[in-house]
């Protein structure tokens, strides 16, 4: 019987034709099974999720900018309103450095006339 006789050559194209099989199956099968495209990146876990994403950050969108008008609304509102923290004696006594009578003060503040009279008559401005 002859011997047999194995070089490290011989070996070493075995192994590197053994990895290249390997690889080749690994690359067809990951392809299969969806988890590979062709640029070598993995795809999304499922498919069509990317719409549903889309869809869902229209909407949230579309709900803030209802918010966003609610609120514009809402400071607008504030503004043309009067400040909380004026007291009708302090528009009284606007009303009387501007040079308002004390019936307009009376009836444009909701105070009493005598109020508006002595309010008139602390703040009224010197004529000169």
């Amino acid at each position: 019987m002859e011997s047999l006789v194995v070089t490290w050559r011989e070996v070493l194209v075995v192994v590197i034709a053994v990895l290249a099989v390997y690889v080749v199956e690994l690359v067809l099968l990951l392809r299969w099974s969806g988890r590979w495209n062709r640029n070598g990146a993995k795809r999304g876990a499922r498919p069509g999720a990317e719409p549903r994403a889309i869809d869902s950050l229209t909407r949230e969108i579309g709900e803030l900018r209802k918010q966003v008008a609610r609120l514009q609304n809402e400071v607008d509102k504030l503004r043309t309103a009067p400040a909380a923290g004026v007291s009708p004696y302090n528009l009284a006594i606007q009303m009387a450095r501007q040079g308002a009578s004390a019936n307009d003060v009376a009836s444009g503040c909701g105070i009493s006339r005598g109020e508006a009279e002595l309010i008139v008559a602390l703040y009224r401005k010197l004529r000169i």
